[in-house]
């Protein structure tokens, strides 16, 4: 949610003061009563808000965790704005993408963020991202070549975002891959080295690939770093298992010979 609401928030720019006030009362709504700012957006689109309501409608709804109707404001706020040619169309596709992917919706999800990728409104950097985001689609529809394509074509854009090695990484898992999920995981590490989930995976990749010793400290770190996240959680879990005795084996019990 926080994504959205910073990415919304700059979208204020160039709309007239009244809508822009408007907007920002909706949206502060957002954090301290989301159900009353689905109302406040809810009549503001009803009084002709455009775009902007329906953005303020689709933080709302996500912030409540109702991802379907969030996806489909955005993307009602997205179709308005390409009816107006209005550069923020790009951003609205954007979160309508993010949202669908919320909901599970993978073939929505594809639709929002191939239309955000048709625009000529996106820097490089935000078109990088766009292609991070179309990959997770990709995979969770099944489309492991079509995700690689994505993910390979994001780190090309934004080489400097450990978020894209950390996708690779864990697709190339998926796609049995092991010394480039290792080399990917290793690289989030190199540009994210305090961020537990990058370090996580760093380390279920080192122990899978059998560097135990690197495997321990990844974990280590991540339970030093956030110990009561759920990444903090499982890499205790993964210590814990990793110290434990294998279990010995039952003797074979001799068989008796028959007796004759």
């Amino acid at each position: 949610m926080t994504l959205f609401l910073i990415a919304a928030l700059a979208l204020v720019q160039g709309v007239p003061a009244s809508e822009e006030a408007t907007y920002k009362d909706c949206t502060s709504l957002v954090k301290s009563d989301a159900q009353k700012a689905v109302s406040t957006a809810s009549a503001w689109r009803l009084r002709g808000g455009g775009s902007l309501a329906r953005v303020c409608l689709g933080l709302a709804y996500s912030e409540l965790g109702r991802w379907a109707p969030a996806a489909t404001a955005f993307e009602q706020a997205a179709r308005a704005a390409e009816t107006s040619q209005d550069p923020r169309r790009s951003d609205f596709w954007v979160q309508s993408g993010n949202a669908w992917l919320a909901a599970d919706d993978a073939a929505k999800a594809l639709t929002a963020f191939d239309a955000a990728l048709a625009t000529t409104s996106l820097s490089p950097e935000l078109r990088g991202e766009v292609h991070l985001d179309r990959a997770r689609a990709h995979v969770a529809a099944g489309n492991l070549a079509s995700g690689r394509a994505d993910i390979d074509k994001g780190i090309e854009l934004v080489g400097k975002d450990p978020f894209a090695w950390y996708l690779s990484a864990a697709l190339a898992i998926r796609e049995g891959n092991m010394a480039r999920a290792n080399a990917d995981a290793a690289k989030s590490v190199t540009l994210a080295p305090d961020d537990p989930n990058v370090l996580l995976q760093a380390g279920t990749i080192a122990g899978t690939t059998g560097d135990i010793a690197l495997a321990k400290q990844r974990y280590a770190q991540v339970v030093k770093l956030a110990p009561s996240s759920e990444a903090g959680r499982a890499a205790q879990a993964a210590l814990l298992a990793s110290n434990q005795p294998a279990p010995a084996e039952a003797p074979e019990e001799e068989e008796e010979e028959e007796e004759e």
